[in-house]
């Protein structure tokens, strides 16, 4: 029988919660005070296992158990240390050393940015423990801004190998599932490679990457459009990273063969913390023909530079990330890349290609952390006609949720993560709210971003448009509102509907509300769906 635990609540006879501290797809994180030893520790709840059938809650919890396995394998000061793992509520439950101080991405995003040399200075850390998990046959999978933890007194730490494969072990990852962040996996992941320590490392350049540009270099609007970023698109150019650019763009090779090693890397890491040019990293930077123009503007934008020229008035100059090299690459490669990346999208399944919406995660703005939020303004701002009302009706509630926004959800519907979207749902997602947030959004109105959606979901031979178009919502025309119908092949199968208003605040943060049900029971979830945009409020200040 499941029991209820929350703050107060004391487990295994001694650790005492205290609050949540963060949240991701697989669980939440709990400071809670270790009564026994009388000491502060970090304890980390399985809370996806929850909303699952019990064969994917018995692999939920063997990836649970299996973190606490690879953790205890390396032993390094930059690896988060777990002292205990016990069952509670049938299911396992991980108690670490507890870190007082924002994670990577929390910090990027108080600061703005961070400055390229204690970036360097926290990867050569990162790097450190890696290096530690690797000697041991340990692939962490995960590196991110979230899973860097930045100790007040100094100490960088690297968390959650929730995922992690150790080398002998036997594999619980089911055959074409995806784990990890879409937008800091590596290329070869993607198209189903076999991960090895340069995929660790890719990531390692994506999170540093996030760090100096407060931006991730591969989060598009959707899962599927992310994943097609990080196999063929290069990242935006490096514009803040000093001299870190060239080791960032080193590691960020598409092909694993190209990227630096762990102990080159190192070297180049200490130099950027040192204060110097790591000059071995330019071997690692491809070059491009450039046309005389860009060498001018190159030139205009480095007057001491020396100038090069080449045969036909062009010149040899290091790309930046913004463009691809030049190297040769037939076309049949980049199909095969691209019918890999449609594979994958096929294999994430149903849920992920509708609620396409650009999700909350590890980028700088959208960090996954998991924090007790003041309720917003109730009335939603002097002037908004389209308010938040007061109080939900009768057989409702309303949900401060721990990313700030708020909103109105029926009795009995719980939150859950959906890979890294928030959902509210009753019966596992057959019917369910779903909020996606997007600091960065990528365009300047809601209804261009919702037609390049559905130019997406129309591939699917049966979706049919309901309704589209441009409306004004909490006072601002930069809104759309989408609703369509399409044939469910997942875990629900049948006939389903789809409704969804987005729009973009006065401060450019793009929010999401999607509402999802059979057709059968349209009625009432499409009612269900004016109360809760009633009930909707974004995240105070």
């Amino acid at each position: 029988m499941e029991q209820q635990t929350g703050a107060g609540a004391v487990l295994a006879g001694r650790y005492r919660l205290v609050e949540p501290i963060g949240s991701g797809g697989m669980g939440k994180v709990w400071r809670a005070h270790d009564d026994l030893l009388s000491r502060t520790v970090a304890v980390k709840e399985l809370t996806a296992g929850l909303y699952v059938a019990q064969a994917d809650r018995d692999v939920l919890h063997a990836r649970t158990q299996k973190e606490a396995r690879a953790a205890a394998r390396i032993q390094h000061p930059a690896v988060v240390t777990v002292h205990d793992v016990f069952e509670h509520d049938d299911r396992p439950w991980i108690v670490m050393e507890y870190v007082d101080g924002p994670s990577l991405a929390e910090a990027a995003k108080a600061a703005g940015r961070i400055e390229p040399r204690e970036a360097a200075r926290i990867g050569l850390h990162v790097l450190g423990a890696l290096r530690a998990a690797h000697a041991v046959g340990v692939l962490h999978r995960d590196v991110k801004p979230g899973n860097v933890l930045l100790a007040r007194d100094g100490r960088v730490l690297l968390t959650d190998f929730g995922i992690a494969a150790i080398e002998g072990d036997s594999s619980i990852t089911r055959t074409g599932e995806i784990v990890g962040s879409i937008d800091y996996l590596a290329p070869e992941r993607v198209t189903g490679g076999t991960p090895d320590p340069a995929s660790d490392l890719w990531s390692l350049g994506a999170t540093l990457y996030t760090a100096v540009e407060a931006r991730s270099p591969f989060r598009r609007t959707s899962p599927i459009s992310s994943l097609q970023a990080v196999v063929n698109d290069e990242p935006p150019a490096l514009r803040q990273s000093g001299p870190l650019g060239p080791v960032i763009t080193a590691l960020l090779r598409k092909d694993p063969e190209e990227r630096p090693s762990a102990q080159e890397t190192e070297r180049m890491l200490l130099e950027v913390m040192e204060g110097r040019e790591p000059r071995a990293a330019q071997a690692y930077v491809p070059t491009r023909a450039v046309s005389p123009q860009e060498l001018s503007g190159a030139r205009e934008a480095e007057p001491e530079a020396p100038a090069a020229s080449g045969a036909g008035g062009t010149a040899a100059l290091p790309a930046g990330p913004a463009e691809p090299a030049e190297r040769p690459r037939s076309s049949a490669g980049r199909v095969r890349r691209a019918a890999a990346v449609a594979l994958v999208a096929a294999l994430v399944g149903g849920g992920a290609v509708f609620g396409l919406l650009k999700y909350t995660g590890d980028g700088v703005g959208g960090d996954g952390a998991d924090r007790n939020a003041s309720a917003p303004d109730r009335q939603g701002g002097a002037g908004d006609k389209d308010a938040k009302d007061a109080s939900p009706p009768a057989g409702w509630k309303e949900v401060t949720d721990p990313e700030g926004f708020t909103l109105w959800v029926p009795d009995g519907w719980k939150r859950q993560m959906d890979g890294n979207q928030i959902d509210y749902t009753p019966d596992n997602g057959r019917h369910f709210i779903r909020i996606a947030v997007d600091p960065t959004p990528d365009y300047d109105t809601a209804y261009a971003h919702v037609l390049d959606l559905e130019k997406q979901v129309s591939r699917r031979t049966d979706y049919k448009r309901q309704r589209l178009n441009q409306n004004t919502f909490r006072d601002t025309t930069r809104a759309a509102l989408w609703e369509f119908t399409w044939t469910e092949k997942g875990v629900h199968a049948g006939p389903r509907r789809a409704i969804e208003q987005m729009y973009i605040a006065p401060d450019g943060t793009e929010y999401a509300v999607y509402m999802s049900g059979p057709t059968s029971t349209w009625e009432t979830t499409r009612a269900q769906f004016d109360t809760v945009l009633k009930g909707w409020a974004p995240p105070a200040g």
